[in-house]
């Protein structure tokens, strides 16, 4: 029987929809793991509705709630996934939270995706406040383990433009160089080799050999397009690729192929729940944004099929 594994997930949480916690909970209980969940801001429902209520957690009311499990020694954790959060005193906070868990736990892994904004048809546009990216480059990225960026993410945190699979393996290279082993540019607007039907990601890891050397991997993830827009899709990809990395530590392309099986069928289960509903624009919703229906069936997220396929991209060893 596997040891118990527990993560803390830092993000948003909405009563209605499934973002932050609410997609990234239940799969990751699914796949044995024991969650325990801060949310970083309560909303009615997710920001692609016309309006929305709620409250946002503040810097010291998430010192007091980790004070709370400090006094009773219950703040020992395997993982710290994070996600959407609008504060910077807030994302500072974190980052002092996870230096104090990995003293406590050197072998703790920080799963961190960089919410920060989105590129639609070629222009990018950032969701959170501005004075969160010099956080996000000069304390949060430094103390990651595993960061998912997507692609406009990944050019924020380096200043660098992409424009080919080279610019992205290059940048990729940058975000290491500040701190990541492995980084997934979880979505992008490059051309896949496979044409104007799929979508790529990217992801690179690097490990270290018994002799010392650092071996760097490339993979390449190719994904057919599905003509919707979602939301959730980020929240649920880093969760899976937490699970997925820690089941696979040392091979990021059976990970990823996992996470992107596990992705595939949420999205298809989504859709067709979302089929013959009436009055989706009633609510006020943006058009053809639906969330991500993170209880599809527990196979689909336990023993996903081999939906996803990686390439390698390149392969090399660093010497000690």
């Amino acid at each position: 029987m596997e040891e118990e594994c527990r993560v803390l997930s830092i993000q948003s949480h909405v009563v209605r929809g499934y973002v932050g916690n609410r997609a990234a909970t239940f799969p990751l209980q699914v796949l044995g793991f024991e969650v325990d969940a801060v949310n970083s801001v309560q909303f009615s429902n997710h920001t692609g509705y016309s309006h929305w209520k709620g409250q946002v957690l503040n810097s010291g009311e998430l010192q007091e709630l980790y004070d709370g499990l400090k006094l009773n020694s219950v703040n020992q954790y395997d993982y710290v996934l994070t996600g959407y959060t609008r504060d910077k005193s807030f994302l500072a906070m974190v980052v002092d939270i996870v230096q104090e868990l990995k003293q406590q736990n050197p072998r703790l892994v920080y799963v961190c995706d960089p919410v920060m904004g989105d590129q639609r048809n070629g222009e990018g546009a950032m969701y959170v406040p501005d004075d969160l990216l010099p956080v996000y480059r000069e304390k949060v990225v430094p103390v990651a383990d595993i960061i998912t960026p997507n692609q406009f993410e990944a050019e924020l945190l380096t200043g660098r433009k992409i424009h080919s699979q080279e610019e992205a393996l290059e940048v990729m290279d940058m975000l290491h160089a500040m701190g990541p082993d492995t980084v997934v540019i979880t979505s992008s607007d490059l051309l896949s080799p496979r044409g104007n039907d799929y979508l790529m990601a990217l992801g690179s890891q690097r490990t270290r050999a018994p002799d010392g050397s650092v071996v760097t991997q490339r993979i390449r993830m190719e994904m057919h397009k599905v003509d919707a827009v979602f939301v959730g899709t980020g929240d649920l990809f880093a969760a899976m690729l937490l699970a997925w990395t820690h089941k696979h530590p040392n091979n990021l392309k059976v990970a990823c192929e996992k996470t992107v099986s596990a992705m595939h069928h949420v999205l298809q289960r989504t859709i067709k729940c979302a089929k013959g509903r009436p009055g989706r624009q009633a609510g006020g919703q943006r058009c053809g944004a639906v969330s991500c229906r993170a209880k599809a069936p527990t196979v689909s997220l336990a023993g996903p099929s081999g939906l996803g396929r990686g390439s390698m991209v390149e392969q090399h060893v660093h010497p000690c």
